[in-house]
């Protein structure tokens, strides 16, 4: 089957870098493309052309509208399109349209982020986990910054383990919140990449949005509010069964980590790798996992997870060849006379 797309702008973005959008197509779809004037020819089986053909449509659509994809976006739209036969490119882009994230336009990038986000819709609590880039926190915090400009929640409440990663940082001088920003300056990132500086500062200091560490959640209620939990692989379980149960009426609560990269001392069991086997199976609560495919850093970052995975799984053959090797040969057992066979 063969099948031609009308492309009349936005076409260095719709190839790529060294074409590595169209050939992520043609490779996602099995179907081969060639470039004909201002036309796009398609060919291949009749399920990849067609859904190609669509891709494309939608592409040459949007770009026609005015819609600018940035540096690497399309690149991520187009691995959720091709895996996923039931989202299409046009149906992505604009479900970032219909929130209001602030000065942003977000949009899920990989199949892994979109039910991330469904999953805060539509659930109350939701556990975000996996590597370091997946858009755990920043996914959170920017349905946080919608959900408070849509007036569906009054407040939004972030909080994280103070917990230095692997150093000892000492006593840091100033207030007592100028001592914990250190650890929440992520918080503090995600949320003036979603809104202007000014008006941060201004619901900070109303305490619409409060920003502070675990420890400062003891004993409280908290209603009507956007619940985030970030870093929670630094929770202990008592830490965790606290803030779980600080979540009052008409309240979200969404909690991010990275079994990974637990930094608590030694001998302290993370609350989060606890969480998900005490929890798992419970109603109204969802557990999404990400992987390395869904990390949209940098590239370099992507592979950097994955080689450490790799490693970790080494590792932990080695340990058990090294164990079987240890153990001792235990002495072969005497068969019973039941069970020795008569000559």
């Amino acid at each position: 089957m063969k099948s031609t797309v009308q492309i009349s702008r936005g076409i260095e973005s719709l190839f790529g870098t060294r074409d590595e959008n169209i050939r992520l197509i043609e490779n996602g779809l099995n179907v081969r493309t060639r470039m004909l004037n201002d036309c796009l020819e398609i060919e291949g089986e009749d399920s990849g052309v067609e859904r190609a053909t669509g891709i494309l449509n939608d592409y040459a659509t949007l770009t026609r509208e005015g819609h600018v994809f940035n540096n690497g976006d399309l690149n991520n739209f187009l691995r959720v399109v091709t895996a996923d036969a039931e989202t299409t490119l046009r149906g992505l882009v604009e479900s970032g349209r219909q929130r209001s994230f602030g000065k942003k336009t977000v949009a899920p990038k990989t199949i892994t982020q979109r039910r991330y986000v469904d999953a805060i819709e539509h659930f109350d609590l939701t556990f975000g986990i996996g590597p370091a880039g997946t858009g755990k926190t920043y996914l959170a915090v920017a349905m946080g910054v919608s959900a408070l400009l849509a007036k569906r929640v009054s407040r939004i409440v972030l909080t994280r383990p103070a917990v230095e990663a692997g150093e000892r940082l000492g006593f840091l001088p100033g207030t007592l919140q100028e001592k914990i920003d250190p650890y929440l300056r992520p918080l503090y990132d995600a949320l003036f990449d979603m809104m202007e500086s000014e008006k941060v500062e201004k619901l900070l200091e109303r305490n619409v949005i409060e920003i502070a560490p675990i420890a400062f959640m003891r004993g409280r209620t908290l209603n009507d509010s956007f619940i985030i939990m970030d870093e929670a692989q630094n929770a202990t379980p008592e830490q965790m069964k606290m803030i779980l149960t600080r979540q009052g009426f008409n309240s979200k609560m969404v909690v991010t980590g990275d079994p990974t990269q637990v930094d608590l001392g030694s001998g302290q069991r993370s609350g989060l790798i606890e969480v998900v086997e005490v929890l798992r199976g419970v109603e109204g609560i969802r557990f999404v996992q990400f992987d390395d495919r869904d990390v949209v850093r940098h590239s370099l970052v992507q592979k950097i997870v994955k080689a450490y995975e790799r490693y970790n799984e080494l590792i932990g053959l080695n340990r058990q060849l090294s164990l079987k090797l240890t153990e001792p040969a235990g002495e072969r057992p005497v068969p019973s006379p039941a069970e020795t066979p008569v000559a």
